[in-house]
């Protein structure tokens, strides 16, 4: 494994988050959530960005589409970067409400998982206000598990018979069984804690099982064994990783997101690579991201 990135994509992004790789165009997107903006990168190549309608949570590949279904900080849209089509699907969420959307990924049975945080929790109500939601591909929304700080780290076992989720306020990583037939969770179980001044952010599992989860406040990502153990610690040049995907032609290409929000102009001047897009090979491969599958009368962008 080298602990040196092999690229860096110079971005500099206030909150770079969500970073997935798409194997039939070859491209990684990612979204700069404060910054209101999207990546897509070829590697080798071209380097190109998008402006964003709203701020943009996470997103997930469509089968069938060359939109992205989107967790905007309000709630659920189709979305085609390039052009700035959009169609909203449920806008759950009141602007000012001091709750948006965050992480999210598309899980087993095609549904787009995604989950909510307090960021001003004098105007929500409470600190612990965040949810769970699924957006099916009939178009139906439908609200889960809910009492979390910040929704993060939304992933899945190569079978799809675990799902892992993380609440970073408490730095609680979660396993939960996967029903086969619904795609649906429950037996919700401690997977693993993170010390203080190191926040479970986004995470991925590779194909061997094994979940790689980066490390808010702490310069780091940190692949666990399927039981929760630490495996390895890869140090990262930037103190706020905010999420992990593997990708490139042979998806053994470790790209990782950082942020620069919040650091003061001491911390911007030592973490010259904070906010880029780091690239690492580490002899591990992911998987295919899975894919939203819309059901027969699902909306289209507009033309």
């Amino acid at each position: 494994m080298t602990t040196e990135p092999i690229d860096i994509v110079a971005t500099r992004d206030a909150l770079g988050e969500g970073v997935l790789w798409d194997d039939r165009k070859g491209v990684a997107w990612w979204t700069d959530i404060v910054g209101r903006r999207m990546h897509r990168w070829t590697p080798g190549g071209a380097l190109e960005t998008f402006p964003t309608p709203q701020r943009l949570g996470s997103f997930g590949l469509v089968e069938g589409m060359d939109a992205l279904v989107c967790a905007f900080e309000q709630g659920f849209a189709l979305f085609d970067p390039p052009s700035g089509r959009l169609h909203w699907i449920d806008q759950l969420l009141e602007q000012g409400c001091g709750i948006r959307f965050n992480d999210g990924r598309v899980g087993p049975n095609g549904l787009f998982w995604a989950g909510t945080m307090v960021e001003d929790a004098a105007k929500a109500g409470a600190a612990n206000l965040g949810s769970q939601f699924t957006l099916a591909g009939d178009g139906t929304v439908t609200r889960h598990e809910g009492g979390f700080h910040i929704s993060n780290g939304t992933c899945w076992s190569p079978d799809g018979a675990t799902m892992y989720f993380a609440d970073s306020i408490p730095g609680e990583m979660y396993a939960y069984d996967v029903d086969a037939t619904t795609g649906l969770p429950s037996n919700r179980r401690p997977f693993a804690r993170t010390p203080d001044g190191a926040s479970p952010d986004g995470a991925t599992v590779d194909a061997d099982g094994y979940l790689w989860s980066a490390q808010w406040g702490a310069s780091r990502i940190v692949r666990f064994r399927p039981d929760g153990e630490i495996d390895l610690i890869l140090p990262v040049p930037a103190s706020q990783p905010t999420c992990v995907a593997f990708g490139g032609p042979d998806l053994d290409l470790l790209l990782v997101t950082t942020a620069t929000v919040d650091l003061s102009e001491e911390a911007l001047a030592a973490q010259p690579q904070a906010g880029n897009l780091l690239v690492y090979r580490t002899g591990h491969r992911g998987r295919l991201e899975r894919r939203f599958t819309p059901k027969p009368g699902f909306p289209s962008l507009p033309a």
